[in-house]
């Protein structure tokens, strides 16, 4: 007798927000997108999986994103940041709040020619950076095939590399520094001098810990 077929797991999203969508909508000015429809559009991306998520908030600005942290920190719901969705692995789909940074974070907020730094959004699509960049006779490295929809915010947080990584590197070595927020909401700045005395205690004590793994992996 033939063993019965494996039944794919399905997950059923509620319905309307509720606690989530009601302190969202006092504490942002973004849009919040909690309907059926949307939370299908965002239940994939380029992976093979699909994961409707809790809701989604396509922030208007950084403090957006600050004051969702706080509500999802307090309602013990998860967040995941979602760029173009673009990666074949499904980082970007969760039984989460999807914050879509890629609509209004996606601007150059300071550019340096001498030091070639720029300073961006993590919503700015890699093609957008390079546009501009070409008439300072830059280009930003890492040239992965999805130039035209991949944000810079994405490429950062998987590593990206693309096919001439092994002349310009990866992600990580093509960035300086990153401003982020830590899961109990601590602002840091990431950076080569981040573990220097002024650094946040929870940001030492992290740092710290991944020392620690590195040393014992030895």
């Amino acid at each position: 007798m033939n063993a019965p077929l494996p039944r794919p797991i399905t997950l059923h999203a509620s319905g309307p927000g509720g606690d989530l969508e009601r302190r969202l909508r006092g504490a942002v000015r973004g849009e919040l997108l909690f309907d059926r429809a949307s939370r299908g559009r965002y239940s994939t991306d380029a992976s093979i999986y699909q994961v409707e998520p809790v809701g989604v908030l396509v922030p208007a600005s950084h403090e957006d994103v600050r004051a969702a942290f706080d509500v999802c920190r307090e309602l013990r719901i998860p967040m995941l940041p979602r760029g173009a969705g673009s990666s074949q692995c499904g980082q970007t789909v969760g039984r989460a709040l999807v914050v879509d940074h890629s609509k209004r974070l996606a601007g150059v907020v300071a550019f340096d020619r001498e030091a070639r730094t720029v300073t961006v959004e993590p919503g700015l699509v890699l093609d957008a950076l390079n546009a501009w960049l070409k008439p300072h006779g830059l280009w930003f490295p890492v040239d992965v095939s999805t130039s035209a929809q991949a944000t810079i915010g994405g490429m950062a947080g998987n590593n990206s590399c693309g096919s001439r990584s092994i002349f310009y590197g990866n992600m990580v070595h093509n960035v300086v520094a990153a401003d982020a927020l830590l899961a109990d909401g601590t602002e840091v700045w990431l950076g080569p001098d981040a573990r220097m005395s002024g650094a946040p205690p929870r940001l030492r004590a992290l740092m710290d810990g991944l020392r620690g793994i590195a040393i014992v992996g030895l």
